[in-house]
């Protein structure tokens, strides 16, 4: 080896599996396993050099043939040859491999965790985390995977000692970062691999612990102690008994710690606080007024401001501009949110908080669901910390109170329309217009001094009219300052031809709107148009190719106007072409629409958006369901929607305009009229993977609700039908089967009466799975088998899919299996043959099902792999869960106790969010059952006591199967 140059950083070497090695990313043939065994001996002596006498003892041991020595000699050779003379050496009579520092995947590993290591005694656990699981993430498989000799299987074992020490301390920082929920399936596995590493059953209870299942955390000390008995007659260790007792008596210290944020305080700052304007005046006595109650906060109590006034007043700003002004009073960050509380739908305070506890540093799987559990884990991830929160256009105090602090250092700082006298403790300030001096510094600061200094009274005169407030002023000055033909005198005369009416309206919001009709009467007419309808639509925002739907115009001049109208500051860019009304211009513009819109063209440019939302909706469900008949039973559109390339495209389309859409759907439900109702439920039915995938399923509800009470109350029996359909559905999907059974009902009954063969069939569908699950397997079958029939009569090959899949299961039940595969079979056929996306996966998971019940294991595993993998790509949250939770129930069958238990704790954790208590308790069943068959018989039976009492409480006749394993697989009675 040439010292100048070192070892040659082209040789890459890997142990953490099979042993391979690379030259510049080319693999090198390393030879026979004795070879390899050679070469993996040299690699983990770190460069050291081995004599012939100890290569011979790793390799043979005390069975070296009298040729080891010469075999030696030529597997040298031979490495030599592949590695090159620099590398592979001779000295002293023995060997020595040298490798670059970077060279050897478990040198890499080892440095990641000494990185690790200094990284958490530094604070910084996620840095700690992130470097330990690119770590454990070069494991490939057994290290030295096939390596003859001694030497090679001690390695093994010293490697795989460190793998585990290692996945130890990842799964306490997983703990320590409040990811507990995500950690108890792995723990699951491993404790099952190792059932006498105490280390793994201490984190295991401790995580069930956190994630709230006491009876389970107890049951595997229970479980332990027992087997440790049985095995090595010894009791638990000190930790492992310690954290019983603690866990016993409810230890306040073993609560779930507050998050990766409460770890990285000092990394991690929100900012959030919008910019400042730079011509901010006035207001002095209010700044200082709230700038000392800010201050508060240093007294060891947590101050709260709370600024009212009518809209336009200049809230935000002001409270924008004092908390840039308190940002060094609290250095651990800002934090700024808009609560809409104008808007039809106010910002959901869960939501909210979701927002704050990312923007603190914790993980989207560290942040709980219910709004209780977010407000206390928000509180104390602020705890100890200095923290400011300004919470603008707020609708009440109850919307506020979960996003209070409450915690002495901290402060929070509300606007709002409403005074907030049932917000106790709050410093309440009243904000009124501004004073003529402070207008007319506003205005000149925006329109500059050289024109307003010559035109002095004039500039008295445009601020008089606008009422002193400041939104008015600043809109005014806006144009002004943007029209530099324009005189002040211009604006003022403008202003005066509305002087009566402003005097009327010069209260509250009619002094804004006073303003915005000044901006408004100086669009030209197509601008003018376009604020008026643009306003209609109840929708968050809205894209710019629903915006040109709804003006009836192309994309390209859409983008001109609505940019336009940005530009002079009447409608805001929420994104790229996306576009949104603050709250008092949208009021103004409908107020515009109903004065300058015939009833008729406000009708239209809705109809128009609807039709583009169908459009594209049936554009995208035929990607994603090619060949289904559903779409010739849509109601036609007069305007083409937008065209997809691909499914991953319309997936992306149809989840960005959701809102939007949903919103459309609950406007034409309001309507009352049978033309928007029937677009409007057929929209639902081409938009139903926004149903399935969970995200969206309570707006979707909300809007099949209002269809069903409109078009029952208009007599419009298909609409109707078609919405309890999938009202039906939504029930069947959250367990609330006999709430479901009663939409089937009504839906058929409303089918046959309209004579639509999509109500008829898909009823007879939903009621045939509703039997399923009320183990009413004859009438399942019957069901099936006519729905069969008429998804046959009307050519609907997707449903003909659809009611086989579901007859399979009835199939099975009734004990005829082999046709029960025959028809999964079927299934799949139809399905690839139409090129079907994620139905197919609904076609594989009734075909993994079926090969389950006929023990074919190996094969179910394989069709219900590939179905989650299409259900992951469809975002379909609800499918993966259940997907998970046939796959535990075929490792279960198979005894595959670990493998159950993991796949079954992953449905849990999806099934909890969005699959009703029902599935939730069918996969503590499975979780207990795997449990169980590696011995964790107390634990198993915490799970099948939650599982009866879900069971129980909702009346199911799982209930029975489930108090029979609590008594037929009863353990020795441990108290937990």
């Amino acid at each position: 080896m040439d010292s100048a140059t070192g070892p040659d950083r082209g040789l890459r070497f890997a142990v953490l599996g099979p042993v391979r090695a690379w030259r510049d990313d080319q693999p090198i043939v390393t030879g026979s396993p004795q070879q390899r065994a050679l070469l993996a001996a040299l690699l983990l002596r770190g460069g050291r050099t081995a004599t012939a006498s100890e290569l011979l003892d790793a390799l043979w041991g005390e069975t070296a043939p009298t040729t080891a020595l010469a075999a030696l000699r030529s597997y040298a050779f031979r490495l030599r040859k592949a590695l090159g003379a620099d590398a592979l050496v001779t000295e002293s009579g023995g060997y020595a491999l040298h490798v670059a520092p970077d060279g050897l995947d478990f040198a890499a590993a080892e440095r990641l965790a000494a990185e690790a290591e200094k990284a958490r005694g530094a604070g910084d656990p996620v840095r700690a985390r992130e470097l330990l699981a690119t770590a454990l993430g070069m494991w490939n498989g057994e290290p030295l995977a096939g390596l003859p000799g001694p030497y090679a299987e001690a390695q093994r074992n010293r490697l795989e000692e460190w793998r585990l020490t290692v996945t130890e301390t990842r799964l306490e920082l997983d703990l320590e970062l409040a990811a507990h929920a995500e950690a108890v399936s792995e723990l699951t596995a491993l404790s099952a691999e190792q059932p006498l590493r105490e280390r793994l059953r201490c984190l295991l209870m401790l995580a069930l612990y956190r994630s709230g299942r006491q009876a389970e955390a107890l049951g595997v000390y229970a479980d332990t102690r027992r087997l440790l008995a049985d095995e090595l007659g010894v009791d638990p260790c000190a930790e492992l008994s310690e954290l019983h007792q603690r866990i016993l008596e409810a230890d306040p210290a073993l609560a779930a710690p507050a998050g990766p944020g409460a770890h990285t305080a000092e990394v991690v700052r929100p900012a959030q606080l919008p910019a400042t304007v730079a011509d901010f005046t006035g207001r002095a006595a209010f700044v200082r007024e709230l700038g000392a109650q800010l201050t508060e906060a240093d007294k060891g109590v947590m101050a709260v401001s709370a600024l009212a006034g009518i809209g336009g007043v200049g809230k935000t700003t002001l409270a924008v501009h004092v908390a840039h002004a308190a940002r060094d009073a609290f250095p651990d960050g800002q934090l700024y949110v808009d609560l809409q509380g104008t808007d039809a739908r106010p910002a959901e305070p869960e939501a909210v908080l979701g927002s704050f506890l990312r923007a603190l540093g914790l993980s989207d799987s560290a942040i709980p669901d219910s709004l209780a559990d977010r407000a206390a884990l928000y509180r104390s991830t602020l705890d100890g910390r200095r923290v400011l929160a300004l919470l603008d256009n707020a609708h009440d105090a109850a919307q506020v109170r979960p996003l209070l602090p409450g915690t002495p250092g901290c402060a929070a700082l509300i606007t709002s329309r409403v005074r907030m006298v049932d917000l106790a403790g709050a410093h309440l300030v009243d904000l009124d217009v501004m004073s003529p001096e402070e207008a007319l510094q506003l205005f000149t600061r925006i329109v500059g001094e050289e024109r307003v200094t010559s035109e002095r009274q004039s500039a008295l005169d445009v601020v008089a009219a606008c009422g002193f407030l400041p939104l008015a002023i600043r809109i005014a000055a806006s144009r002004l300052a943007a029209r530099r033909t324009w005189t002040v005198a211009v604006l003022a005369r403008k202003l005066a031809d509305q002087r009566r009416r402003l005097d009327e309206l010069r209260a509250g919001d009619l002094a804004v709107k006073a303003t915005f009709e000044l901006g408004y009467g100086q669009l030209e007419p197509l601008q003018a148009r376009a604020f008026r309808l643009l306003s209609l639509p109840d929708g968050p925002d809205i894209s710019l190719d629903a915006a040109a739907a709804v003006l009836d115009m192309d994309p390209y001049s859409t983008e001109e106007l609505l940019e336009a109208l940005v530009d002079i500051s009447l409608i805001e860019s929420a994104a790229p072409a996306r576009y949104r009304f603050h709250d008092l211009l949208r009021l103004y513009a409908r107020e515009c629409a109903d004065r300058d819109e015939t009833d008729e063209a406000r009708c239209r440019a809705l109809s128009r958006l609807l039709d583009f939302y169908l459009s594209s909706a049936a554009c995208a469900y035929e990607l994603e369901n090619p060949g289904d008949r559903v779409l010739d039973h849509l109601a036609p559109t007069e305007r083409t929607g937008l065209a997809f390339g691909t499914r991953e495209e319309a997936l992306e389309w149809l989840f960005s305009e959701a809102q939007g859409l949903l919103a459309a759907v609950q406007q034409a439900a309001s309507g009352g009229c049978e033309g928007p109702m029937r677009r409007a439920v057929d929209l639902l039915w081409a938009a139903q993977d926004l149903m399935e995938s969970g995200v969206y399923a309570r707006q979707y509800e909300q809007g099949v609700q209002a269809l069903v009470t409109t078009a029952g109350d208009c007599a419009e029996h298909l609409v109707e039908g078609r919405a309890r359909v999938l009202l039906g559905q939504l029930h069947r999907l959250s367990g609330q089967f006999v709430a479901a059974d009663r939409e089937a009902q009504r839906s058929f009954i409303l089918g046959m009466a309209a004579e639509d063969p999509l109500t008829r069939s898909y009823a007879l569908n939903l009621r045939g799975g509703i039997a399923l699950q009320g183990h009413r397997f004859h009438e399942c079958a019957e069901y099936h088998s006519n729905a069969l029939e008429a998804f046959r009569e009307d050519g609907n090959r997707h449903g003909e899919a659809a009611a086989l899949s579901n007859l399979s299961r009835a199939q099975l039940e009734l004990g005829d299996t082999d046709a029960a595969v025959s028809a999964t079979e079927q299934v799949v056929a139809i399905y690839r043959g139409l090129g079907a996306g994620f139905r197919l996966g609904n076609g594989l998971y009734a075909m993994g099902i079926a090969l389950t019940t006929t023990d074919r294991l190996d094969e179910a595993t394989v069709c219900l792999t590939e179905a989650l993998g299409i259900f992951h790509e469809a975002r379909q949250r609800f499918w993966e869960g259940m997907t998970l939770f046939r796959l535990a129930k075929v490792h279960l069958a198979g005894g595959q106790w670990r493998q159950s238990a993991s796949h079954a704790e992953q449905a849990l954790v999806i099934l909890r969010e969005v699959g009703g208590e029902w599935r939730t308790a069918n996969a503590l069943t499975v979780l207990g059952r795997a449990l169980a068959g590696f011995g964790q018989t107390i634990r198993a039976r915490a799970c099948w006591h939650d599982a009866l009492g879900i069971f129980t409480a909702l009346g199911s006749p799982e209930a029975d199967e489930v108090r029979r394993l609590i008594d037929d697989r009863s353990s020795p009675a441990v108290a937990i």
